[in-house]
C-alpha cells in the first residue's frame, strides 16, 4: 500500500465526526432541560494555590478537564483566552479511571497515542505525529525533575498537555523530542477539607496494588498545608511471566503567606520490571509484516528486567511585590540510577515468525538541576491593556552511561514460539556497568520577555514574546571518556498569538510559534555513531483555531502545520545524521463536558497528514513519515445510572489507523479499535465514603500491534495489551 492510498473513515471515526455536526442550538437546548437527576455527592479534593495566587484553573462541567492549564511562563490561562490548544485531564478523572501512570490519563486523548522508547520500555508518547519522551515531562514547570521511564499517577493532582511547539513558552526541551507537545504533571496539594483516603486493588496477572493519600492544613488561617502520598503496585499482568513492581512516595508542602506563597516537593520512585516483553524490530528485505501474535504471548527472554530508581525534588515561591506585580522562583534536583538487561527481537521471517534476540545491558545515572525566575506584572496604556513577563531559566544535566553487548541477533527464537536462552555472556562493553562514565553533559539557559495586550475590553488578546536560548553539549566517548562532540549555539524563539473573543462562549485564535531541541542522541546500537549527539534543530509551527463553551459543553477545532528536521543512519556509511525534514499538517476535533445532567462526553477525532520532504532519498520524498496514524478516534461516555444512587457505568473507544513502519512506506500496521468499559459505585459505609471501582480493557481481547515507532524516527511493533481486568476499593476516613 503507497501513501497515495485514498483516506477512509472508521465507522468509529465518523461517529466522532457527527458530533462537530451537530447544531449546537439543539444541544444547548437538551442541556438545559434536561431532568434534574438526584445522584449522591462525589469526594472532590481542590488543589490549593500552588505558589499562584489564584490556584489551578476551576474544573469544566462534569470535573473530567479544567477550563485552563499552565502555559509556561504565561502562567495559568483560561481556555477561551488562550493563543494555544491545550487540556487539563483532572485528579478525579485519574481515580475514576484507576490510571496508574501518565500513558493511561492520555488513553482519553485523541491527539495522543502512548508508545514505547526505541529498544527499551520508556513510555513514550505520540503528540500530532511526533515523539514526546518521558525525559522531556515537565513537574510543575520544571523540564527533567520526574522518572525517565514511567511516571506513576498517585501524586499528580492534574495531566496537562499543550499541544504543539513551545520553545518560547516552555524553553527547549531537555531531551530530542517534545516538537508535537509537551506535558505537565501538577503536584498534589492540601485541600481546605482533611482527607485520609486508602485504596486497595486487584488486576489482571495478580496485581496488587494499594495507595495512601493524606491531606492536612495546620495553624493559623490554617495556611501550612501537608499532603502525602504513598503506593505499591505488584505483581503480574495479562501477558504472560511479565511482573511489574512500582513503589512512590510523594510529599507536597505549602504555606499561604499574606503576599507569598510558598511550596515544596519530595518524591521517591522505583520501577521495576522482570521479563518484559520487547518490542519487535523487522530484518532487512522483509515485504511483509507478522501478524500481531497473542496480547498475552511473551517472546522476551526470562532474564531480561529493568530496574529505575529516582529521588527528586522541588521549590517554589511567588511574591506579591505589588497589587500588579508578582515575581516568583522555582528550583529543582533529581537524582536517578537505571540498570537493565533487555533482549530486543528482531523477525527475520514475517510468515513464520523466525526471528533473533541479543542480550543489550544499560547502566546509567543522571544528575539534573534546574530552575526558574521570573516576575509578572499588569498595567494599562489608554485603552490597551498589558500583561508584561520576563523570565530566565537554566537546566543542567550531567548523565554517566555504560553498556554491555552479546553477539548481535546471534539467539534464533520466534515471534510465535519463542525460545529461552541463558543469559548470554557479554562480548563488547562501553565503560564499566558497576561505574558507568559521563558520556553526555547538557547546559541549556534561556531567557524571555512577552507582552499580552488586550484591545476592546480584552476582547482581542494580542501575545508577542521571543525567547533567547543557549544550549550547550558535550559527548564524551564510551571507554576512552575523549569528548567525541561539543556545540556551543544559540538560537532566537519568537512566537506571536492572537485571540478573538467573538462572544463570551466562543473564541477563534491563531499562532506562530517555534520548537527547538537539542541534537538527538544517536541510540543505534548498529550505528557507527551510537551515542553521539547531532546539533540542535528547530521546528516552525502555524496554527489557527476555534474554542466554544457553552454551560456543561465544549467544543474545539484546530489546524496546524509543522515542520523539523528527519535524522536517518546512511546505508553506506552506517552513520545517522540529520537529512531531510518531516512535515506534519494536521485536524483536531474534540467534545468533551456535561452534555446533559449526569452524563459526560470526552471525545475527539484528529487527522494528520506527516509527509517526508527533502531528503537525500528522493525516492521517499512524499513518502509518510513512520509512525504516524492518518486518523485517530476517541470516543469517551460516562453515564449516571438513572434510578441507582451513585452507580456511574463509563466506556470508550480508540481507533487508531494504519502506520508505516519503513521510509519507503512498503511496510504498513493495520489498523485497530479497542473497547474499554467500566463501572464505579460511590456509597456512604458506616459514615465513611466508600468506591468502588472496576474496568476491563480491550473488551474484545483483541490482537493488535498498537504503534509502529517513532524514537529515532525508526520503526518498531509495539503489542497491545490483553483484555485486562481491574478493580479497587477506596474509603475515605
Amino acid at each position: 500500500m503507497t501513501s497515495s492510498t485514498p483516506l477512509t473513515l472508521h465507522p468509529l471515526a465518523a461517529a466522532v465526526a457527527l458530533i462537530f455536526l451537530a447544531p449546537l442550538p439543539a444541544l444547548a437546548q437538551a442541556q438545559a432541560t434536561a431532568p434534574d437527576q438526584q445522584t449522591l455527592p462525589t469526594v472532590t479534593v481542590n488543589a490549593s494555590a500552588d505558589a499562584s495566587a489564584d490556584g489551578l484553573p476551576a474544573e469544566f462541567a462534569g470535573g473530567q478537564v479544567a477550563r485552563g492549564s499552565r502555559l509556561g511562563v504565561l502562567g495559568n490561562v483560561d481556555n477561551l483566552d488562550s493563543p494555544v490548544r491545550s487540556v487539563a485531564y483532572t485528579q478525579q478523572l485519574i481515580a475514576d479511571q484507576q490510571a496508574h501512570g501518565v500513558g493511561d490519563v492520555l488513553k482519553n486523548d485523541p491527539v495522543v497515542r502512548t508508545t514505547r522508547g526505541f529498544g527499551n520500555f520508556q513510555e513514550s508518547y505520540m503528540i500530532r505525529g511526533f515523539i514526546a519522551n518521558s525525559d522531556d515531562l515537565m513537574y510543575n514547570g520544571l523540564f527533567g525533575i520526574l522518572p525517565r521511564q514511567y511516571v506513576a499517577s498517585e501524586m499528580m493532582e492534574r495531566v496537562e498537555v499543550q499541544y504543539g511547539a513551545s520553545a518560547f513558552l516552555n524553553g527547549a526541551t531537555p531531551g530530542d523530542a517534545g516538537l508535537g507537545g509537551t506535558i505537565n504533571i501538577v503536584p498534589k496539594r492540601a485541600a481546605n477539607e482533611p482527607l485520609t483516603d486508602l485504596t486497595l486493588g486487584y488486576e489482571s496477572g495478580n496485581s496488587q496494588y494499594a495507595a495512601l493519600d493524606v491531606s492536612r492544613r495546620f495553624g493559623p488561617q490554617e495556611r501550612l498545608g501537608v499532603r502525602i502520598n504513598a503506593a505499591r503496585h505488584a505483581g503480574g499482568t495479562g501477558v504472560a511471566n511479565e511482573r511489574r513492581e512500582t513503589n512512590l512516595f510523594s510529599l507536597g508542602v505549602d504555606y499561604r503567606g499574606n503576599d507569598f506563597r510558598l511550596s515544596a516537593d519530595l518524591g521517591l520512585q522505583e520501577n521495576n520490571l522482570s521479563n518484559v516483553r520487547p518490542s519487535v524490530t523487522i530484518g532487512a528485505g522483509l515485504t511483509s509484516l507478522p501478524v500481531a501474535p497473542s496480547g498475552s504471548a511473551n517472546y522476551g527472554q526470562p532474564w531480561s528486567y529493568s530496574n529505575a530508581r529516582d529521588l527528586f525534588g522541588t521549590v517554589r515561591g511567588e511574591w506579591d511585590l505589588s497589587s500588579s506585580t508578582t515575581a516568583w522562583a522555582a528550583f529543582g534536583a533529581r537524582q536517578g540510577t537505571e540498570n537493565n538487561s533487555l533482549s530486543g527481537v528482531r523477525v527475520t521471517n514475517a510468515s513464520t515468525g523466525a526471528a533473533a534476540t541479543y542480550r543489550f545491558d544499560n547502566a546509567r545515572q543522571d544528575d539534573v538541576a534546574t530552575g526558574e525566575v521570573g516576575v509578572r506584572t499588569h498595567l494599562q496604556t489608554g485603552a490597551v491593556s498589558h500583561k508584561l513577563v520576563a523570565a530566565a531559566s537554566a537546566y543542567s544535566l550531567n548523565s554517566r552511561n555504560a553498556y554491555g553487548l552479546s553477539p548481535s541477533y546471534a539467539l534464533a527464537t520466534n515471534l510465535y514460539n519463542p525460545t529461552n536462552y541463558a543469559q548470554p555472556a557479554l562480548t563488547s562493553l562501553g565503560n564499566s556497568l558497576a561505574d558507568p562514565q559521563t558520556t553526555i553533559k547538557t547546559n541549556l539557559l534561556s531567557a524571555v520577555v512577552s507582552d499580552t495586550l488586550g484591545f476592546y475590553d480584552d476582547r482581542v488578546l494580542v501575545t508577542v514574546g521571543v525567547r533567547q536560548q543557549q544550549l550547550k553539549s558535550d559527548t564524551y566517548a564510551y571507554n576512552t571518556q575523549a569528548n567525541t562532540a561539543h556545540y556551543d549555539q544559540s538560537a532566537t524563539s519568537p512566537m506571536a498569538g492572537v485571540v478573538f473573543k467573538l462572544t463570551k462562549t466562543l473564541s477563534v485564535y491563531g499562532n506562530y510559534i517555534e520548537g527547538l531541541q537539542q541534537g538527538k542522541q544517536i541510540t543505534d546500537t548498529t550505528a557507527a555513531n551510537y551515542g553521539q549527539v547531532l546539533a540542535p534543530y528547530k521546528s516552525k509551527q502555524k496554527e489557527v483555531g476555534v474554542k466554544y463553551e457553552l454551560g456543561g459543553l465544549g467544543l474545539g477545532a484546530a489546524f496546524f502545520t509543522t515542520d523539523r528536521p528527519l535524522s536517518y543512519k546512511d546505508a553506506v556509511t552506517n552513520i545517522e545524521a540529520t537529512n531531510g525534514k518531516q512535515r506534519n499538517r494536521g485536524v483536531e476535533l474534540t467534545a468533551y463536558g456535561e452534555v446533559t445532567k449526569g452524563v459526560r462526553l470526552l471525545s475527539g477525532l484528529t487527522f494528520l497528514d506527516a509527509k517526508q520532504v527533502q531528503t537525500n532519498s528522493s525516492a521517499n520524498n512524499g513518502k509518510y513519515a513512520i509512525g504516524v496514524p492518518r486518523v485517530q478516534a476517541n470516543a469517551g461516555l460516562e453515564v449516571d445510572v438513572p434510578g441507582v444512587r451513585g452507580l456511574t457505568l463509563n466506556g470508550r473507544a480508540t481507533y487508531t489507523s494504519t502506520q508505516y513502519v519503513d521510509a519507503a512506506n512498503q511496510l504498513e500496521v493495520p489498523s485497530w479499535v479497542r473497547y474499554d468499559l467500566g463501572a464505579r459505585y460511590l456509597t456512604d459505609i458506616g459514615g465513611h465514603a466508600v468506591t468502588l471501582r472496576a474496568s476491563i480493557d480491550n473488551v474484545a481481547n483483541r490482537n493488535y500491534w498498537q504503534s509502529a515507532g517513532g524514537a529515532s524516527n525508526s520503526g518498531y511493533l509495539v503489542a497491545g495489551n490483553p483484555r485486562t481486568f481491574s478493580t479497587s476499593v477506596s474509603v475515605a476516613f
